[in-house]
């Protein structure tokens, strides 16, 4: 009696703990959480997030463009040591040694003027050269205390002015491509998600029909000992015992596969090894208005943003035919400021003397037989094909949302019958097997129960994941929680 107790407790511990490793080493996960694990863990998401920084950096570097850069340059020193041609007095050139160290410094800060395309800079230097040779060294200093120069090209095309207008849109769309790109994510998860919980239900579905065909197979060859069946009815149970058998072999190499892919998108390290899905079937109850949809969907996507992005590019790449380099070219540069040389350094910045520049650059083109012109034509042709082609991708776009919008009705409607049909087609099972096993009905009416229940629950499983799998690209496509009634933003 002792030994009995002794033995009762040890297999009573022996027990649990087996099932708390096990449920230690599982790990239960709904599709919700498979969605938000791989919006922030997957190497999906992470790639989305630093193509969102990569574009963030580029839209700060074109911000430079518009603010004064400060520049400092010199030369520390310049030696030269040369024997170089020079020009005399009489105008002849000569041949002379010439030894000398040069060093400049300039201060300046340069902005660029958006509204004309010219530069305005303001800057200071100061330069030294001292002659080498001779019985004493020569030095010399050259000052410009304050320098202020103007470059403005006339009938040129101005790039600073259309980048303006361009690239704050390639900024939202980048922003707007990262939302969308996180709910891509989403609807790869529910592929990811699906795979992986219809293997698992096919598992446990060969699992279970294995050992009710090894029941049935057993109560039937007690059933053929007592002349109650035909042999040919015992040879196929046993040969749908065997096929079991190969299915639940099938069914488990298909379970592992699908678990490993769904680990690797999720970044592998996030999830265990066992991990065990939760049946999606609480299903939002809520109705989408197709005006709604659209309506989101033009505020929203970076589609439409690109649109006008495109538009305005076009009409840039016309302006730049027209105001082409090979065309009129007119440039004008002024300056205007200080300068002063001395001997020494103390006397270099005493009474500075007026500088001033002036030039005017010019390339008017007399004959280019036609060239010009056909930059143009061909320009706005193509202006015309953009808009055109955009105002064909705007309605292809908004027919997709209407498709997608009275999709997502049918497929509730789809699923409620799904659901079911499985439900039927379970209970059905269950009376033919009982009815079976008495001996009211023959194998044949079994075996069609039991594909019927297998097939029920199959399209049970994906009528699930054609709805959700909807659910998730209607918000992609609109960047809208329908659900919630609020906009999307990641």
């Amino acid at each position: 009696m002792k030994k009995n107790f002794y033995l009762f407790i040890f297999l009573f511990i022996f027990f649990v703990y087996n099932t708390f490793s096990i449920n230690a080493q599982q790990q239960k996960l709904s599709l919700t959480e498979v969605i938000e694990l791989a919006k922030t863990k997957s190497p999906r998401s992470l790639l989305a997030s630093n193509i969102k920084k990569n574009r963030f950096w580029q839209y700060k570097t074109y911000l430079s463009n518009y603010n004064p850069q400060l520049v400092l340059t010199g030369t520390l020193p310049n030696l030269n040591r040369s024997i170089q041609p020079i020009v005399l007095p009489d105008g002849t050139q000569a041949f002379v040694n010439r030894s000398f160290i040069s060093n400049d410094m300039q201060l300046g800060i340069t902005q660029n003027l958006a509204a004309t395309g010219g530069t305005v800079s303001l800057s200071t230097a100061l330069s030294r050269i001292d002659i080498l040779g001779g019985t004493t060294q020569n030095t010399s200093y050259l000052s410009t205390p304050i320098f202020l120069s103007i470059n403005q090209p006339l009938f040129q095309f101005n790039n600073l002015l259309w980048e303006k207008r361009i690239q704050p849109l390639v900024f939202q769309e980048s922003e707007k491509k990262y939302r969308e790109d996180l709910e891509e994510v989403s609807v790869n998860s529910t592929d990811f998600f699906f795979n992986l919980l219809n293997a698992q239900i096919i598992y446990r579905m060969a699992t279970r029909n294995k050992a009710n065909n090894d029941t049935i197979y057993t109560i039937a060859k007690g059933r053929y000992e007592m002349g109650k069946i035909a042999e040919n009815e015992l040879l196929q149970l046993e040969l749908s015992a065997m096929n079991s058998s190969q299915q639940v072999s099938q069914a488990n190499l298909d379970l592992q596969t699908h678990t490993l892919a769904l680990r690797n998108f999720l970044g592998g390290s996030n999830v265990s090894n066992e991990i065990v899905l939760d049946i999606p079937e609480n299903i939002p109850e809520f109705e989408i208005d197709e005006s709604i949809a659209i309506t989101q969907a033009k505020q929203n996507r970076q589609a439409f943003l690109a649109f006008k992005r495109r538009i305005i590019e076009a009409e840039r790449d016309v302006a730049q035919a027209r105001r082409n380099p090979q065309g009129i070219n007119i440039g004008v540069t002024g300056s205007l400021g200080f300068t002063q040389s001395a001997a020494d350094l103390s006397n270099v910045y005493q009474n500075p003397r007026d500088q001033q520049l002036l030039s005017v650059n010019l390339r008017v083109p007399i004959l280019d037989w036609g060239r010009q012109k056909a930059r143009v034509q061909t320009a706005l042709a193509n202006e015309e094909v953009i808009k055109a082609t955009i105002s064909q991708e705007e309605l292809n776009f908004e027919q997709e949302i209407l498709v997608k919008t009275r999709l997502f009705k049918i497929l509730r409607e789809r699923l409620k019958i799904g659901l079911k049909s499985d439900e039927i087609a379970q209970k059905r099972y269950d009376i033919t097997q009982a009815r079976y096993l008495i001996g009211k009905i023959s194998i044949t009416d079994l075996t069609i129960a039991l594909n019927e229940k297998d097939q029920a629950k199959r399209s049970y499983i994906e009528a699930l994941r054609v709805f959700w799998r909807s659910y998730y690209e209607l918000r992609l496509l609109t960047l809208y929680d329908f659900e919630n009634n609020i906009r999307i933003k990641n």
